[in-house]
């Protein structure tokens, strides 16, 4: 090897170990690919905080417990997910408060309209029971010549009751008796013979059970009423009038 050649590798090793020497004393190695990521969630988990800060000033309860669960759920033991589990569970709570409170208010439905003559104003339900497809509707109602009356109102040919019957069930699990007769139209209806007692009976209940007996081949069934979200408020009072048989519908 001639001296020309010998100092020219030389001179490239010598170059090769002058940058290796600056770059060690530009500053630390490059992070490796678990110190990426554990950067980049912090980065993340940290935008996601600020998100669910600025929520629970708009108190979006919803959207409160969908971006928490997610923090506490992809960086955990975090500090973000420690800030997040100080207030999730309270929040949580009340959320899933509301949300049922809002689907029992949601099965009834309040109505105004013209009926024979007069004006009713109805409030009801229907039954809930699983697996029931004929559901049976309970009826409040006011009309402005029949008065104030409590039913239930079912599909034809209604229900077995010999003039006048008791409807066992139960209140929130608690016994229950409640006289009831059938209209004289014939129409597929059991009439609450103490309407007051029962509207009263049903303002503090929040599930309502009812035995009864169908006339289609004489089948026992208890018909079930999630009526804890019945509003008195929004069963619209109509002004008194006369009266008259509280049989019909």
């Amino acid at each position: 090897m001639n001296n020309t050649l010998r100092l020219g590798l030389l001179g490239a090793a010598c170059t090769g170990l002058l940058v290796v020497a600056c770059s060690q004393q530009s500053g630390a190695p490059a992070p490796t690919a678990g110190q990426q990521k554990a950067q980049a969630d912090t980065a993340a988990a940290a935008g996601n905080l600020a998100t669910y800060r600025q929520l629970l000033k708009l108190h979006n309860d919803e959207m409160v417990v969908t971006m928490g669960k997610d923090i506490v759920s992809r960086f955990p033991g975090s500090d973000a997910a420690k800030e997040v589990e100080q207030t999730l569970p309270a929040i949580e709570k009340r959320y899933a408060a509301n949300r049922e409170k809002n689907r029992l208010a949601g099965l009834w439905t309040y109505q105004v309209a013209p009926m024979a003559g007069g004006t009713q104003s109805t409030a009801s339900i229907y039954s809930t029971r699983a697996g029931d497809s004929d559901p049976v509707r309970l009826v409040l109602r006011r009309h402005t010549s029949w008065g104030q009356s409590a039913f239930l109102y079912g599909s034809k040919p209604g229900f077995l009751c010999r003039g006048n019957c008791t409807i066992t069930g139960k209140a929130d699990g608690k016994p229950v008796r409640i006289k009831a007769f059938t209209p004289q139209g014939g129409e597929p209806a059991l009439m609450i013979r103490d309407d007051k007692a029962f509207i009263a009976l049903l303002e503090k209940t929040g599930k309502l059970e009812l035995d009864v007996t169908l006339l289609d081949g004489k089948q026992d069934e208890t018909l079930v009423y999630e009526v804890g979200g019945f509003d008195p408020a929004k069963w619209t009072p109509l002004d008194k009038g006369r009266k008259g048989k509280a049989g019909r519908n």
